[in-house]
């Protein structure tokens, strides 16, 4: 019977004698077994600078076991001869109590015979090595083809690899908290990376994606994706839902084709960093101007001039029912959902548009570009072009003649 974990062995006797502990745990396996030539049950505590390890007899020479944090995976056996404390931690919760129920079967010598016991030997190298949680993969001649990736990865590099597609043993590493797969030739990204319920980080830098799954914007990185580089792509627009990754704080566009940038990305609250720079974005979407960041790059693309005179007439007079009835749920935030709405209906009121004066349209509306400055939603904003200007055309709604007579009479005394 065996249990990975860190291990502390502490002397009882040395506060005594002046002398301080050992210092920080380390990585171990322990065992309990019998040793060849020796009676009874032993604890043997192995680790990578000592695999041949200590062995401790066990029969009635267990003084307490403190198991207070064992659901955290910690507890400690105080043993009588020698007069010390093995105090583990970072052990599997589960795990650790089976290990401890054996240890007192094990000290108090009662049923020895029953337990799942191997004669007690040194462990191989790589039982009590620290678990490897980094790896860098930087050309396609190191990458492993037999071998696979090891589970408790946290970070993984697989760069100049010229991947096709994303492996699929690396879907496996449930453990990974950021995934760089840059300078590659991946073309599609799977769905199945939104199992990756701990990852916080990822790099799809200089390949040839042509788009963002939709499935991935409604997966669990909706709670974890923090940091998301698709620059250097051939994106041409990112889909709607792409703002439900709520948790989003860096996020790099730059180098693609993108001509629009998702329609509700004010949504994303806890964004910080935005670069989409060497695009192909005429403008940007009305709810850009809820955006609060630090750092914006929109450099390089060919936006239009802004024509706040020349509206775009989308309104029908009088409203249909169904343009009525969808102001009215926005408005009035009426619950809805595909349980008693079709699907397109509700597709239509989650891409509803705001007027100025702060209600709902949908089908119906008169659209503007106007002037933003760019330093109303960001602290630091790199230079739209090379002429030094700061400002880039939006789009404005507004949801009936009488909002877009009043936005046009303070724009036209702010020209006076």
């Amino acid at each position: 019977m065996r249990l990975p974990c860190e291990v502390s062995v502490v002397s009882r006797l040395l506060p005594s004698a002046g002398l301080r502990g050992p210092g920080r745990a380390a990585r171990a396996l322990l065992s309990l077994g019998r040793p060849p030539g020796r009676g009874g049950v032993w604890l043997l505590v192995s680790t990578a600078r000592q695999r041949p390890g200590t062995q401790y007899q066990l029969k009635e020479n267990v003084e307490h076991l403190f198991t207070k944090f064992v659901e955290e995976g910690k507890a400690t056996i105080r043993l009588k001869e020698p007069a010390v404390d093995v105090c583990l931690s970072k052990a599997n919760s589960s795990r650790l109590k089976t290990f401890l129920s054996a240890l007192k079967l094990a000290n108090s010598g009662a049923h020895e015979e029953t337990l799942p016991l191997s004669p007690l030997v040194p462990p191989k190298a790589s039982e009590v090595e620290k678990p490897k949680t980094r790896m860098s993969i930087m050309s396609k001649k190191e990458y492993p083809l037999t071998q696979s990736f090891p589970y408790s990865l946290e970070h993984l590099q697989a760069s100049y690899c010229k991947l096709a597609r994303v492996d699929m043993r690396m879907l496996c590493l449930k453990n990974l908290r950021k995934l760089d797969l840059s300078h590659n030739c991946i073309t599609k990204l799977p769905a199945t990376i939104g199992d990756l319920v701990c990852l916080q980080e990822l790099n799809l830098h200089n390949n040839r994606l042509e788009a963002f799954s939709v499935a991935l914007c409604g997966s669990t990185l909706r709670k974890s994706l923090q940091a998301l580089d698709l620059s250097q792509n051939r994106i041409k627009a990112l889909p709607a839902q792409f703002c439900q990754l709520q948790e989003l704080t860096h996020l790099r566009l730059d180098d693609n084709e993108l001509v629009r940038l998702p329609f509700k990305i004010g949504h994303l609250r806890q964004l910080r960093v935005l670069s989409a720079a060497r695009n192909q974005l005429p403008f940007l979407p009305d709810d850009f101007a809820k955006l609060s960041l630090e750092n914006l790059d929109l450099f390089g693309n060919p936006f239009e001039p802004p024509r706040p005179l020349v509206p775009d007439i989308q309104l029908k007079i009088p409203l249909s029912l169904l343009e009525c009835s969808a102001r009215a749920i926005v408005n009035f935030r009426i619950p809805y959902g595909h349980h008693v709405l079709p699907a397109h209906l509700c597709d239509d009121l989650d891409m509803s548009k705001t007027c100025q004066c702060g209600r709902a349209c949908l089908s119906c509306f008169i659209q503007v570009t106007v002037t933003m400055n760019l330093h109303s939603v960001a602290h630091t904003v790199v230079l739209v072009d090379n002429m030094g200007s700061t400002e880039a055309p939006a789009l404005r709604y507004f949801c009936s003649l009488t909002c877009y007579s009043q936005f046009l009479d303070r724009h036209l005394q702010g020209i006076r």
